[in-house]
């Protein structure tokens, strides 16, 4: 059955948007009528997705969405309920309008005679690793299994973005911070207290001329500063849209001391439990690293699998490579080179990604205790700067006394 997409008016002239599956757009009309809506709008899914991808507001399936709609799927699956109907009972579950025009979509595909895997393709809103592993469960008949691995997966992602996203809050929130407070001081508190100076320029300390220089030309040209630095952020992100700008900006993070160790070790897990995943549900290795290429956010590390990938196909061993790229830990390696020794490869992936996570963690928690105490001291000291150079003057002019 057909899904649509509606907008409509409840009684107390709210809009209001979903979606509902009938036989054709008339049907849907009177089904909003029937719960005294009156239909503005009534589109049939497929339409209006094909609409949606040609404009630069389509909403994606965030992190959560997907983790969320996984284990919803588990479950059921897990408990024999037919996948459409599995599918149908997620949409209905959703809040979100676009998550349940997605479903339906794919529910419609599925009814259509569609493998899962190839409905999700079509719809354009998974990743190769979502479709790869579902995939592989389908050819295995083990969708149920797959779907809880899958789960795992999607939720320990989610969870290691949040923590990270988490952990650079309150350091940009000090930087923030520490930014207004000296330029509220250099505008508008210093320029005050340096008149009671300007008589006896010449015998002023050098710290204090030099911060009114500072602080008269941050009055006079703020709006030239402003929009030199906005033109400034503006050409570095087109710079780093260009492939050149970006692989140099990755370049640069795996060079710089702290964050790029904190780099290389939040690709390595990303890499490791993308592996793990898809070669438990029997996806094969190369395949299986292409697409581990694919998941890296680093475009060198991107490379240094692919580069990898090529070597496996011709013979080589994985460990060996990922060893010569020198981007992957020491222990991680050795992990994978004793699964290719015993055959466990799967299993030995599994515990470098549970390791990796576990690493990333303390060592985020790690930088974060040590930047937070930086970044106060870096502003107690600007602070100190701009008292000293108005504290001198006055202590000068108390020894002429």
């Amino acid at each position: 059955m057909p899904a649509y997409q509606f907008t409509a008016i409840d009684g107390l002239g709210k809009q209001k948007k979903g979606v509902l599956e009938g036989d054709s757009a008339r049907q849907i009309r009177q089904q909003l009528r029937e719960q005294e809506l009156i239909p503005i709008s009534v589109e049939p899914v497929e339409q209006r997705q094909n609409i949606s991808k040609s404009t630069w507001f389509q909403k994606k399936l965030t992190a959560y969405d997907l983790a969320l709609m996984t284990r919803q799927l588990s479950v059921l699956i897990a408990a024999s309920i037919p996948l459409e109907e599995a599918v149908k009972a997620v949409a209905k579950q959703s809040e979100k309008a676009h998550v349940q025009r997605v479903l339906l979509s794919i529910r419609s595909k599925v009814l259509e005679g569609y493998s899962f895997a190839n409905a999700l393709q079509q719809s354009g809103r998974f990743p190769d690793l979502y479709i790869a592993t579902i995939a592989a469960g389908e050819r295995s008949g083990h969708l149920d299994l797959i779907l809880d691995q899958l789960a795992e997966y999607t939720e320990n992602r989610f969870a290691m973005q949040k923590k990270i996203q988490g952990a650079m809050i309150y350091p940009m929130i000090l930087m923030l911070m520490s930014f207004a407070i000296v330029m509220g001081l250099m505008t508008y508190v210093v320029p005050d207290i340096v008149k009671t100076f300007e008589h006896n320029k010449d015998a002023l300390p050098l710290l204090t001329i030099a911060l009114m220089k500072t602080s008269d030309f941050i009055r006079a040209s703020w709006q030239y500063l402003t929009l030199a630095g906005m033109g400034g952020i503006i050409l570095l992100i087109r710079f780093l849209r260009t492939t050149a700008g970006h692989y140099a900006f990755d370049r640069i993070i795996l060079k710089l001391p702290l964050f790029g160790k904190l780099s290389r070790g939040i690709n390595a897990a990303r890499f490791a439990s993308t592996l793990s995943i898809l070669t438990q549900s029997g996806v094969p290795l190369v395949d299986a690293l292409k697409i581990g290429a694919a998941v890296s956010n680093n475009w060198v590390i991107r490379d240094a699998v692919n580069l990898s990938a090529e070597k496996v196909t011709e013979g080589g061993n994985l460990s060996t490579q990922l060893e010569r790229s020198g981007y992957f830990p020491p222990m991680m390696v050795q992990m994978i080179r004793s699964g290719e020794a015993s055959g466990e490869l799967d299993l030995m992936l599994s515990r470098a990604s549970s390791m990796q996570d576990r690493e990333v963690t303390t060592f985020i928690s790690t930088l974060l205790a040590l930047l937070e105490p930086l970044m106060l001291v870096f502003m107690a000291g600007i602070v100190l700067v701009i008292v000293m150079a108005v504290m001198l003057p006055i202590v000068n002019m108390n020894n002429m006394i």
